[in-house]
């Protein structure tokens, strides 16, 4: 960008304090961002970067600190506080109705009123059709007013919550991770739409733990480490080995060294697999593969077309409506969870909060939910509380899983990243032959992300089989040793992952011959 320095400060943080119990999130920040910048936040999990902009959006009030906008001191209450002075932000996860259509879900709560015989309001929702589709058009985001939001992909949707805050004449918009679900082509037209953003003058601030995409987007990166501002670089002058060295507080090393190997025996089968959804509707078709003893098996496409309901279905989540599933030659497509866990089936969910943990437990008593009526754990059914501790001692230091207590830390006051660690650790720690990572470093930031990459190839040199699911293309490129792409519920394609290419498995997750 040219000439930061020479535009108006439109957002300018000032010694911005936050603590919640046994964690200091925000610790004495003060950052200047200017009017038409593309601003990256960069941190580690837990570093303070989504507190900040929570701050930033009224959703948090800060302990100490001040915040001006546009050169205005300001106390905000709340989000319609910060949406008043122009301030959007799009989280990870939309916060949209499916039932409704695009239009109806940008004017909720803002509905244009006509009068019917003079006298009854009425919702005009033909001018605010007319409207979306001036600001889709305007801004090169190719949505349909009048789609549903149920049927939209999750790139169209993510587009939605962008003209959302348009509509509201937001132009200081907060993206958090906004690429973590989108596929290679849909990435790059998000990036055309944020660049188109900043042409018309918008300031757009950016969480993102991908230092590529920082490189090709923002013109300077605040790095937090703990809570605290370290340093803000020139992404243009900076290269990513540095900002990664700063975020971590030490040199990163990314490198992972996958050891080439004949597989073993068929771990995972799964044959002619056919899933039903509500009303009918198949969410799995006829889909067949094995995943070998030793062997990284992927199952890459957009986010819902099929690949995590054939996950859930392999532990039991979901039944199967036609087929079979073995499991070291055993048929297992009856089983209960409990039964299939006991066989060895470990699982990494995709939504760690409602399935993969309790969040309103302790860290120790989540990480022995699957072990905790067997020894050491207990006894005639009475609790060891010392075992649960030294396991979780070890699986804290093993995985770098911070909290503001240890072991007695209660989940729901983690990051979203810490937590994520947690699952991977006791899931790992099972020592089961199947272990299916579905999204396993979804949130994560490098370090993090390239360790639990190191655990997955460890566990592959061990002999374990593995099943991965992920949105990210180039984790699956880097991870796995056979690819299945899946659209609408069919496995178009499975390969050896050397016999593909990106922008094939790109073409193959959008429907693509």
């Amino acid at each position: 960008m040219e000439g930061t320095a020479d535009r108006p400060v439109v957002v300018e943080l000032t010694g911005i304090r936050k603590q919640f119990p046994g964690v200091l999130a925000n610790d004495d920040i003060s950052l200047q961002i200017h009017q038409g910048e593309i601003f990256a936040i960069l941190g580690e999990n837990g570093a303070g970067k989504t507190t900040l902009m929570n701050i930033l959006f009224g959703l948090y009030r800060p302990d100490e600190g001040k915040i001006r906008i546009r050169g205005q001191e300001v106390e905000f209450n709340s989000p319609r506080d910060a949406t008043t002075l122009g301030i959007g932000m799009v989280h990870q996860h939309f916060k949209l109705v499916e039932n409704y259509s695009v239009t109806q879900n940008i004017i909720l709560g803002l509905e244009p009123l006509k009068k019917w015989l003079g006298l009854f309001p009425l919702v005009n929702e033909k001018e605010a059709n007319k409207e979306v589709a001036r600001l889709s058009d305007h801004y090169g985001l190719s949505v349909d007013p009048r789609l549903m939001v149920g049927q939209a992909s999750v790139s169209v949707q993510q587009r939605v919550e962008i003209l959302k805050m348009l509509y509201r004449k937001a132009d200081i918009l907060i993206l958090d991770e906004p690429t973590a679900m989108l596929a290679p082509q849909e990435i790059e037209h998000l990036i055309g739409v944020i660049h188109e953003l900043r042409r018309h003058g918008n300031t757009v601030i950016l969480i993102t733990h991908k230092l590529d995409e920082i490189k090709r987007l923002a013109d300077r990166c605040a790095v937090l480490r703990r809570g605290r501002l370290i340093d803000v670089f020139d992404v243009g002058t900076t290269d990513t080995a540095k900002m990664a060295a700063t975020m971590v507080g030490q040199a990163v090393d990314l490198e992972i060294e996958k050891e080439d190997r004949p597989f073993g025996e068929p771990v995972l089968e799964v044959e002619d697999l056919t899933v039903m959804q509500e009303k009918n509707v198949a969410a799995v078709r006829d889909v067949s593969f094995t995943v070998r003893s030793g062997e990284v098996v992927a199952l890459a496409g957009v986010a819902g077309n099929g690949q995590v309901e054939i996950v859930q279905t392999i532990y039991g989540q979901m039944k199967a409506s036609s087929g079979r599933i073995l499991l070291n030659g055993r048929d297992i497509t009856g089983h209960t969870i409990r039964t299939r866990i006991r066989e060895g089936i470990s699982y990494v969910p995709e939504d760690r909060q409602k399935t993969g943990l309790v969040v309103d437990m302790s860290l120790s008593e989540n990480l022995a939910l699957k072990t905790y009526g067997q020894l050491p754990f207990s006894k005639r059914k009475v609790l060891n509380r010392a075992a649960f501790r030294r396991h979780a001692e070890k699986l804290i230091e093993s995985y770098d899983i911070r909290s503001g207590s240890g072991e007695a830390t209660i989940v729901h006051s983690m990051s979203g990243g810490n937590q994520q660690k947690a699952i991977v650790a006791r899931e790992i720690d099972l020592g089961n032959r199947l272990i299916m990572f579905v999204q396993p470093t979804r949130g994560l930031d490098i370090a993090a992300r390239a360790h639990i990459h190191r655990q997955i190839v460890e566990e592959r040199a061990k002999g374990h089989a593995i099943l991965l699911v992920s949105l990210e293309l180039e984790e699956i490129m880097e991870l796995a040793d056979t690819i299945g792409v899946l659209y609408n519920g069919v496995l178009r394609k499975i390969a050896p992952a050397e016999e593909l290419t990106v922008e094939e498995v790109g073409k193959l997750m959008l429907g693509v011959a």
